[in-house]
């Protein structure tokens, strides 16, 4: 074994070992490798580079960028208002249906924190009976096409690399849907294992926000129940006030009528998520003047506002902006927003007009927090342009020779042109640390190969493997690969797994397709663990969940999942 072997196996089990046991990020380390393998002259920069425009990463790029337009688009969250209901099955079913098929071709982790929030603030059950069931969807919906996970793509990028036409976009479609499905069944079976936790503490302050239901809303003749006002991602409906009535607290057998002022309190971040329900307006909506950047403000104790109301002071006329919520530390704060007195310290979230940073008398005024991004309601033709334009690009790209990173270039040339996304929110989107990641898992495998560690490794192994079918050598593949998504995340392990899998593969001149599939779903298969798959720590995130949690209900999911993607393997490329 030469030297330069010995550096590159050094580098791979120090890239392995930090991934399982360090804090750091993956971007981070796969930076450090990056360098390494550059001042080591171990690989040249035009090497590195090359990466940069391997057609399965810049597919991927393309897509998380996409999907930040997307995200604006309120069916989703619309529907996540009626997902849960007394009964726990019809629920169960019904998150599972919406993020099983939600995630075959959005970004599955957007679906998941899109639907936390209502899980959550749900009436019924405890939201520790059904988050972990959510995250499972999710990572079921992923493995049902080319685009469902970026582990996908990322194992097509390392076909492309190595020469390989890369997947189709249905190659995953039959061994998802069936694995998928049967795994569904277990977890169902298995739901009395899951807990029934207390979510975790808030860590936000609430924010009094008030709301108006116009003549043309969708809320009026309907109750709060029925209106699924309960299920807010972290907004609780705390007040109403009617024709100068204040009614609080609010029933759910409560019927909405026009002109009520709903008072919500909670999140400020998720105040969007109002925007999505028909006919009901934000106060400051009415100025004009709400847009994509709110500014959070505190009044300073020299203010002229102090001891005054919105509506005495001019607000709007005064400092070019309007109030969108208000938060006092230490009381609640109670009645229409226009009518309350301003006291020094208290919290104010504006949405200003192009005058306001100009006004001489803000810093007199207000102390200057924070800036928060605003999603912004698109507009009917909008949403029909984002969604119908998103299906019809991935339509072309699924039964047509069309490349899909060229269908989603011209989508995206579209949506900004129709002012849907601009080049902040693309910028935003730009996913930085996943191409750090790809890019230096792409340059590893390149030096595993050119300093000729893979050919040692199966030289290795051969004497061992031959005696095997190669079913056999495909189930040591996979659960090698399901081995290190438990311990590293998806993308790392699907990353770290290939290049092994691709030596074994011309080493005993086996087809790869079925092996780069395996490496695929079996990356794709974290059930056990809650770090390895981002929809699982959302979700571990969300509530008191612990380790074990994820063991009682993982395993027989993770075993059936398992099971079934290898069985329909051997069966699809009959392996012996």
């Amino acid at each position: 074994m030469t030297l330069s072997q010995l550096w590159v196996i050094g580098l791979f089990l120090v890239t392995l070992s930090a991934l399982i046991f360090s804090n750091k990020r993956p971007s981070a380390i796969f930076s450090g490798l990056l360098i390494l393998l550059l001042v080591t002259n171990t690989l040249s920069f035009a090497d590195v580079s090359h990466h940069l425009t391997n057609n399965g990463l810049i597919t991927l790029v393309l897509l998380l960028m996409v999907s930040a337009a997307v995200d604006k688009t309120s069916v989703i969250k619309r529907l996540a208002r009626r997902l849960v209901v007394k009964g726990y099955k019809t629920s169960f079913w019904r998150l599972f249906s919406l993020t099983y098929s939600a995630s075959a071709l959005l970004n599955n982790t957007a679906v998941v924190a899109t639907l936390i929030g209502p899980v959550k603030q749900n009436q019924h059950h405890a939201p520790s009976r059904l988050l972990i069931p959510l995250s499972y969807a999710a990572i079921f919906g992923g493995t049902l096409t080319l685009i469902g996970t970026s582990t996908n793509l990322i194992v097509d990028s390392f076909l492309i690399e190595h020469g390989h036409t890369g997947f189709n976009f249905w190659d995953f479609t039959l061994f998802g849907l069936i694995a998928g499905l049967a795994s569904a069944v277990i977890l169902f079976i298995f739901s009395s294992r899951l807990p029934d936790l207390q979510t975790t503490e808030k860590t936000y302050k609430d924010y009094f926000i008030e709301t108006k239901v116009e003549a043309d809303s969708e809320l009026i003749g309907k109750s709060v129940e029925q209106n699924h006002l309960r299920n807010l991602p972290e907004l609780f409906l705390a007040e109403i006030i009617r024709k100068g009535r204040l009614i609080t607290p609010v029933s759910p057998d409560l019927v909405i009528e026009q002109g009520d002022c709903l008072i919500f309190t909670g999140n400020m971040q998720k105040v969007d998520s109002l925007q999505h329900i028909d006919g009901l307006k934000l106060f400051a909506e009415h100025s004009g003047l709400l847009n994509q950047n709110l500014t959070e403000v505190v009044i300073s104790n020299r203010s002229r506002v102090i001891g005054k109301t919105l509506k005495e002071v001019g607000f709007r006329a005064l400092f070019d902006a309007a109030v969108v919520a208000v938060r006092r530390d230490g009381e609640a704060v109670s009645g229409k927003l226009g009518e309350i007195k301003l006291r020094a310290g208290d919290f104010l979230v504006l949405a200003t007009g192009p005058d306001f940073e100009s006004r001489h008398n803000i810093s007199k005024n207000f102390f200057i927090v924070s800036e928060h991004n605003y999603q912004q309601k698109l507009s009917l033709t909008q949403e029909y342009l984002t969604l119908g334009g998103f299906m019809l690009a991935v339509t072309i790209a699924a039964f047509s020779s069309v490349n899909l990173a060229v269908s989603l270039v011209v989508l995206m040339g579209l949506l900004t042109f129709a002012g849907i996304c601009n080049g902040n929110e693309l910028k935003r989107a730009l996913p930085i640390n996943l191409i750090v990641v790809i890019v230096g898992a792409l340059s590893l495998a390149t030096a595993l190969e050119q300093s000729g560690v893979i050919n040692l490794i199966t030289d290795a192994v051969y004497p061992s493997l031959s005696q095997l079918s190669p079913f056999w050598v495909l189930v040591i593949v996979y659960l090698f690969t399901l081995l290190l998504t438990e311990m590293v995340t998806n993308n790392a392990a699907a990353a770290l797994a290939f290049p092994f899998a691709w030596g074994i593969c011309q080493s005993f001149n086996l087809p790869v397709l079925p092996f780069a599939l395996a490496v695929a779903f079996a990356a794709s298969a974290s059930f056990i663990s809650p770090f390895g798959y981002q929809t699982n720590l959302l979700v571990f995130s969300a509530t008191n969940y612990k380790f074990k949690h994820f063991l009682q209900i993982g395993i027989p999911v993770s075993i059936c999942y398992s099971v079934v993607i290898l069985l329909l393997l051997k069966w699809q490329f009959n392996l012996a």
